[in-house]
């Protein structure tokens, strides 16, 4: 039974993640920034899954004794961690990157990016003494090198996370750990919506984009845990939205309606 750690996930694709793992028998660490987060989390998950087989632990990724707590915890409840996965992020309202305030560029880049790589060296320092583990990264937009105006701040964390896995890949070769990246496409969840919410036409043509491309967390999620189970290959990108799935939805996006923002 492998013990799965998941940072930020409290909502969204982390929670889809954290519930498709319970589902196919894993042991889950839910994290979150607010203890009244993963507590709700946590009541949500044991609704439906095995409470035995379920831990939280709230901590901020942008600090390194958080992140260390999660890990000892982790090992203290469940005895070892098998795969870390570095879930949290956050967005940005969507306007050009000298418009976007100080203060938020600065989150941006310190959960997206420090808080990532504080992830990393915990659980890979973790990982080398217990003798075995695998990390995954998340990457967005930004991490195959496109860019999109409004986007800027956010898709450099994620360009920079590219980078930060294929680096982490050589220098972890030949050791017991492994490092990965799951790329999860375009996810309807607030963690979009959160981007709009002084722009309501900016959200509606977000949304038409969304509809014809993208998906669900309880649709992506499963499929991303069932390649991370099933992976034992350091430098792997778990690709759910591939380029031949796009050109398909573009394809057929104009014969079928959706709405994946529906309750």
């Amino acid at each position: 039974m492998k013990t799965i750690v998941i940072t930020g996930s409290t909502r969204g694709i982390g929670f889809g993640l954290a519930d498709a793992f319970l589902a196919r028998g894993c042991q889950v660490v839910v994290n979150g920034r607010s203890p009244a987060s993963v507590e709700k989390a946590m009541q949500q998950l044991a609704a439906q899954h095995d409470p035995a087989r379920l831990h939280g632990q709230a901590g901020d990724v942008r600090q390194l004794a958080d992140m260390q707590t999660l890990w000892d915890t982790a090992v203290a409840h469940f005895g070892q961690v098998d795969v870390w996965i570095n879930n949290a992020g956050v967005g940005h309202p969507q306007v050009m990157a000298w418009k976007v305030a100080p203060e938020t560029v600065e989150q941006v880049v310190d959960i997206n990016l420090i808080g990532l790589i504080y992830g990393c060296r915990v659980a890979i320092r973790g990982m080398l003494a217990q003798g075995h583990g695998h990390v995954y990264n998340m990457e967005g937009f930004g991490s195959n090198g496109r860019t999109r105006p409004g986007i800027t701040i956010y898709g450099a964390t994620k360009a920079a996370i590219r980078f930060l896995n294929k680096a982490l890949a050589e220098e972890t070769e030949g050791t017991a750990v492994k490092v990965s990246a799951l790329s999860p496409g375009m996810v309807a969840t607030d963690f979009v919506t959160d981007q709009y919410t002084d722009d309501p036409a900016g959200l509606e043509k977000a949304k038409e984009a969304f509809n014809m491309l993208g998906d669900r967390p309880e649709t992506v999620t499963p499929w991303l845990a069932d390649k991370v189970l099933a992976n034992d290959e350091s430098g792997a990108r778990i690709q759910w939205l591939t380029t031949p799935k796009l050109l398909w939805r573009l394809f057929i996006g104009r014969f079928r309606q959706r709405n994946l923002f529906d309750d």
